[in-house]
């Protein structure tokens, strides 16, 4: 039986650099080029915002973050979790523009997004607006 991780394993391989087995860098992606800052992101729609409010980890995360910048180290002992699954968090928070964050070095400090916040609230404040729309239903 072969190894499931072989096509991953296949694809690394193609994208190395000839005869050193070294993964290929671009100027692109070489940490000297890395955003300092979070990069803009396109406005998230209602269901990234719900997606990202659905969870209580990442509620916990968006109540530490009320006080100010936290470092994911900070976050990490706080909630007694692992840095892959915060990591996963915050980036479902991230997407949903709900936080943002900088690196400084090799940390990432995260904040909360007052514009994201407050497309959050339009998002839910917009679900009590009637859209005064006919239902091409006919009742009974």
């Amino acid at each position: 039986m072969g190894m499931p991780f072989a096509p991953a394993r296949a694809r690394l391989r193609a994208r190395s650099k000839p005869g050193t087995g070294a993964p290929a860098t671009t100027p692109a992606t070489t940490p000297a080029t890395a955003p300092a800052t979070a990069p803009a992101t396109a406005p998230a729609t209602a269901p990234d915002v719900f997606r990202a409010l659905s969870d209580a980890t990442r509620l916990r995360v968006l109540d530490l973050l009320r006080d100010g910048e936290r470092c994911v180290c900070e976050l990490e002992a706080a909630l007694d979790t692992g840095q892959s699954l915060l990591s996963f968090h915050l980036k479902t928070l991230r997407e949903a523009g709900l936080v943002t964050y900088r690196k400084e070095g090799r940390w990432a400090h995260y904040r909360l997004s007052d514009a994201g916040l407050r497309q959050a609230h339009d998002v839910v404040a917009a679900i009590r607006q009637p859209k005064h729309r006919k239902l091409p239903l006919k009742c009974c």
